[in-house]
């Protein structure tokens, strides 16, 4: 999987959502760990610890990322769960959302028109969730998506897990020390509904969050061993997968989401990297700000390689009974629509069709 990053920097990890399997689990860049074996060498050692690239960095369990708007269909969910919007709802966008002094400007010049649920996560449409968000709450928002796994710890067979963040006017008053700064402002709020503002997630918690919702809320621990060998028989138990608790989720509006993040790749943001795909398959992009533009426009060329937005995809497939759910960034990128859904199109291609990637030798095939 790492080959289809090239050389850019990024994590991958995907999950069958039916037992929590973890299908693949990618940081990029990575390092050889026949390094250590032996004991590794200064020159090596130094080049793995001070790289900028940061190889020794397990992004998918310890980076943190905002989701930006692969948090659009999550937000929906929790918009109809909630009874803040049905999906008929709909909202005339002209590309703004003024909040006190503050302008929340939408990606799209002049607006998308007449936005509905399903058009909002289609197009993308920011000014639907900064409303949204506003009506939610920055508490509301955080008791919907905690049980989905967001800024928790998942419980992965693996040490080192981050808990990320999943902001509520308590968290703030436990992350700051001055209690000016532990003050929550209700302009925080609104772009916390386009997966901006304080969110910040591991690719982990995506991947989970989108199982946990194809699942209709029966949330599956991700586990990666899928066998446990005694050192001394030499004796194999196969892991048994471990429902973890279940959230009480509408299947109908479950479906509504999936419905529309089907139709993000048919007509929408991502379009073009699914057609021609042998299966359904639902999905949605994400650009996330690396750092505040202060209502400056944004130019991806003279922006620091650093600094520049980062793609995120999500994905599942296929759609009648999902198989495999995705959650991808490729950092300081830019759109999630060039960069990440292409990498999760040759994914699924191998996963569902068993169509091998022309980037990865054929000698890395598994038999």
């Amino acid at each position: 999987m790492e080959e289809l990053y090239g050389k850019r920097r990024g994590a991958f990890v995907a999950i069958e959502p039916e037992t929590g399997d973890i299908l693949a689990f990618v940081s990029k860049p990575n390092f050889n760990p026949n390094d250590f074996v032996e004991g590794i060498d200064a020159t090596t050692w130094k080049e793995l610890n001070e790289s900028k690239e940061k190889p020794l960095y397990n992004r998918p369990l310890k980076g943190i990322y905002p989701p930006a708007s692969t948090y659009k269909p999550f937000m929906a969910l929790a918009a109809l769960e909630l009874n803040k919007r049905s999906p008929e709802d709909a909202i005339a966008d002209p590309g703004f959302f003024t909040f006190g002094n503050h302008t929340f400007r939408d990606d799209k010049i002049g607006g998308h028109g007449m936005v509905n649920m399903e058009k909002s996560i289609v197009e993308s449409c920011d000014t639907y969730y900064y409303l949204l968000a506003r009506d939610m709450g920055a508490n509301m928002m955080h008791d919907f998506m905690k049980p989905l796994g967001f800024g928790q710890i998942t419980g992965i067979d693996l040490d080192g897990e981050v808990r990320g963040v999943l902001p509520s006017t308590e968290w703030k008053k436990s992350a700051f020390k001055k209690p000016e700064q532990q003050k929550w402002f209700e302009g925080e709020t609104i772009s916390l509904g386009i997966g901006q503002g304080y969110n910040a997630f591991t690719i982990l918690q995506l991947t989970h969050g989108l199982a946990n919702v194809l699942n209709y809320g029966v949330v599956m621990k991700p586990h990666i061993a899928k066998a446990i060998e005694d050192p001394f028989t030499r004796q194999k138990e196969l892991t048994t997968p471990k429902e973890s608790y279940r959230i009480d989720l509408k299947p109908e509006n479950v479906e509504i989401i999936k419905k529309a993040m089907v139709e993000v790749n048919r007509s929408g943001t991502s379009a073009s990297s699914f057609r021609n795909a042998g299966f359904i398959v639902g999905g949605k992009t994400g650009t996330a700000q690396v750092f505040s533009l202060n209502s400056k426009i944004y130019n991806h060329a003279t922006t620091p390689e650093f600094l520049r937005d980062h793609a995120l995809y999500v994905a599942y497939a296929p759609n009648d009974k999902p198989k495999i759910a995705i959650a991808l960034i490729v950092e300081n990128s830019g759109f999630g629509a060039q960069h990440a859904a292409p990498i999760a199109r040759k994914a699924l291609d191998y996963y569902i069709d068993g169509k091998w990637p022309k980037e990865i030798p054929e000698w890395k095939r598994v038999p």
